[in-house]
């Protein structure tokens, strides 16, 4: 499993700290020992199908106690049907074991999943379903016209009533009331009695089909418990926790689906098995990207944050790590530059790496600053949000009405916009318009992802402006303002398949997030003068 590197490494300085999983550029022998990875993985011709719809490899440098260093591989799940490959680290628990409980368990469970197809798919079942469709239109039908014979007699009988019928004549017409109400409550049950009978074999069925549904549920559940119990993953102290203590620690405490099975906790569990001292970590992507998802062949990416957050956080306990990153602009108590002011709302420009508004931390943010400044200013202020690393122009106004009317121009779109961004490819196409429905991935926060069913609809139209150097210079004009709207429309392989140069959470770091708002047309909301402020990319 301990691989020694095939090309000589003398001269490259060893990390001081081990790396910091969710935020990281990666350290020049991870990047070395990735492209050993990759070039073992592109030989095997056996995993190119699966390989080609993408999965996630880690390697971690390692060194052992002679002080040779070398590196571990893993991937996340499993490969071809697998845990277990000879060139890769061994799952924590190996849960596709033939012999072990879990797929014991899962044979039962899908016995349980095969009678429950044989009972919906009975004969007998279907054709009783198809007769309950057919006497429940038939009696409903039937009842119908009776209703309107009902209806028309005593229609008819009114008005007779109004000629002053005789005694005899009244007592006719209401023997003839009581016998067709009679008869039409015959008719009711008798089509009660008919769906009844059919209804009562139905629940026959439909009761061993629940009963069935109910053991597998209960089945499932403390599979899932009881594998969740054998996921027991040590830290560089060699403190041990398995995935129910560890996530009962988290909001969700309950282990999501999945957890514990991704490269990063492999290659830790077992260089601590094997006495190996970590010394560096990274992940990256092959093959095409996930339906939802965004990622991109060969590109490096951060661990999750909804499976291995909570599982890293204490395996790396013992191990001197780099802290998180302080992306955070330094504003030094001074306002960004103001493009327009009067006494009702101004327009700024927010640098890139600063919050809009405060995080959840006690950071410094726009908001704060324009907080401090007007101390008088009525309602919220801030107007609109970019994203922290996006640059550009931000509106903020001084008054809650002024604030109110604004928002609504947001919300109607009459407001335009317009971002200009670098895109890491090269575009064919000249212009067009992106409709890609987008919501939280909330395993991965702040990620986001594209989904048509719990998605809300994001539309962006752009225009390509130039190409140079293997990178692309877009206009953005977003018709709707979705979290990382751009971002995700530029990255994702239904959008333009090209991520934006900088853009970490969708395509690879850079010094910056090349993307800024450049353009901010609206009606002034007491003048009533149409607003036009520009401030020109300084990319």
């Amino acid at each position: 499993m301990f691989h020694s590197f095939q090309t000589s490494i003398a001269g490259i300085e060893l990390p001081r700290l081990f790396t910091y999983p969710f935020h990281y550029t990666p350290h020049p022998l991870c990047v070395m020992a990735a492209g050993e990875v990759q070039a073992y993985i592109n030989k095997q011709t056996r995993w190119k199908e699966e390989l080609d719809k993408g999965k996630m490899f880690g390697v971690l440098i390692v060194r052992t106690s002679s002080g040779q260093t070398g590196y571990l591989a893993a991937f996340s799940g499993n490969l071809c049907g697998s845990n277990s490959h000879s060139f890769f680290v061994p799952p924590v628990y190996d849960l596709l074991k033939p012999d072990g409980f879990f797929k014991i368990e899962e044979e039962q469970i899908s016995a349980i999943n095969h009678q429950i197809g044989q009972l919906q798919n009975c004969d007998r079942y279907l054709e009783l379903q198809q007769k309950m469709e057919r006497e429940t239109v038939s009696s409903q039908q039937a009842l119908s016209e009776a209703r309107k014979v009902l209806k028309a007699a005593k229609e008819k009988r009114e008005q007779r009533r109004l000629h002053r019928p005789n005694e005899n004549e009244q007592a006719a017409m209401i023997r003839e009331s009581q016998y067709q109400k009679a008869e039409f409550k015959r008719l009711e049950r008798y089509w009660k009695e008919q769906i009844s009978e059919i209804k009562t074999e139905m629940e026959s069925f439909s009761s061993r089909i629940e009963a069935l549904k109910a053991e597998r549920r209960n089945r499932s559940a403390a599979l899932q418990q009881k594998l969740f119990q054998q996921f027991n993953f040590l830290n560089a102290k060699g403190e041990t926790k398995n995935l129910c203590a560890i996530f009962e620690e988290t909001v969700q405490k309950t282990p999501p689906a999945g957890a514990g099975e991704c490269a990063a906790p492999k290659l830790l569990q077992y260089a601590y098995l094997s006495g190996l001292s970590p010394i560096a970590m990274a992940e990256f992507w092959w093959g095409e990207s996930p339906k939802t998802e965004i990622r991109h062949h060969g590109y490096y990416y951060p661990s999750c944050r909804g499976k291995c957050e909570p599982i890293l956080r204490h395996m790396l306990q013992g191990l001197d790590v780099e802290p998180a990153p302080s992306e955070r602009y330094s504003l030094s108590q001074n306002m960004p530059e103001i493009l327009f002011e009067d006494q009702w709302l101004l327009v700024l420009h927010k640098p890139e790496g600063v919050l809009s508004v405060p995080g959840k931390s006690e950071e410094q943010s726009i908001y704060s600053l324009l907080r401090a400044r007007y101390p008088e200013a009525t309602g919220p202020l801030v107007v609109h949000r970019l994203d922290m690393a996006t640059s550009g122009l931000l509106l903020a106004a001084k008054a809650q009405e002024v604030h109110r009317h604004l928002q609504a121009q947001f919300e109607n779109r009459s407001i335009k916009k317009r971002y200009i961004a670098l895109l890491d490819g090269i575009l064919p196409e000249e212009e067009g318009v992106i409709d890609l429905p987008i919501c939280p991935d909330y395993l991965d926060r702040p990620r986001q992802m594209v989904n048509e069913e719990l998605g809300k609809t994001a539309i962006t139209r752009y225009r390509v402006m130039d190409r140079k150097n293997g990178q692309t210079r877009i206009a953005f004009f977003p018709l709707t303002g979705r979290t990382h709207q751009l971002r995700v429309h530029a990255a994702h392989p239904l959008g333009l398949n090209c991520p934006i140069v900088g853009d970490e959470l969708y395509g690879r770091k850079a010094e910056r997030l090349y993307l800024h708002a450049e353009y901010l047309e609206f009606i002034h909301p007491v003048s009533g003068q149409r607003m036009v402020i520009e401030k020109k990319a300084e990319f």
